[in-house]
């Protein structure tokens, strides 16, 4: 019996030893480019950088996002650091495509607190595309895992939050959706 075992393994050894194997493939523009040039996209976009402010709210701390503005990675708590509205949205969001202009117009106007947009599940060309067509040019952070919205406890979008300069965050539930500037100008002076 130990023969036979020991015969099986020979031949099996054999056997891959003479198979033939194949040449490596050579690389193609599809198996090297890691991502796509958004170059011109951020450039039509003309989104304003991603500032980072003081450490933000500990429950953020430690999680990227990237800066939809240039394309580098951001912490997300630093980049929102109090007072800010941060506005939670996704490009398949259809409500999120009537709110952000509502955010843009409340953000130009004097005394408006900081606004910041943080895209989610959503890919950075689509995001620029989005807010190229809304015409919305406010700081945008785009969490394509996720991760910023699992730690907000995953509300349906689109989200609004109150950061205060404390680091605590309050979702704004009144209204969920906003409709008008005043709407934002009164959660704001009411959050």
């Amino acid at each position: 019996m130990r023969w036979a075992i020991a015969a099986v393994i020979l031949m099996i050894a054999g056997v891959v030893a003479i198979w033939p194997r194949s040449e490596p493939v050579p690389p193609t523009e599809e198996t090297t480019q890691s991502a796509p040039d958004l170059t011109k996209a951020r450039a039509e976009a003309a989104l304003p950088a991603c500032e980072p402010g003081g450490q933000g709210p500990a429950d953020l701390r430690g999680i990227t996002a990237e800066c939809l503005a240039d394309g580098r990675p951001l912490d997300v708590a630093t980049a929102l650091s109090g007072p800010v509205l941060v506005n939670m949205w996704a490009t398949w969001c259809e409500p999120c495509k009537t709110e952000l202009p509502i955010l843009a117009e409340y953000a130009k106007e004097p005394g408006a607190i900081k606004v910041v947009t943080l895209g989610v599940e959503s890919r950075s060309a689509d995001a620029l595309e989005l807010l190229t067509a809304l015409h919305v040019k406010l700081p945008a952070l785009l969490d394509e895992d996720g991760l910023t919205r699992k730690k907000l406890r995953g509300v349906a979008l689109p989200a609004s939050y109150l950061v205060k300069a404390d680091g605590t965050i309050t979702l704004i539930k009144n209204p969920r959706l906003f409709e008008s500037v005043d709407e934002v100008r009164q959660a704001v002076a009411n959050g």
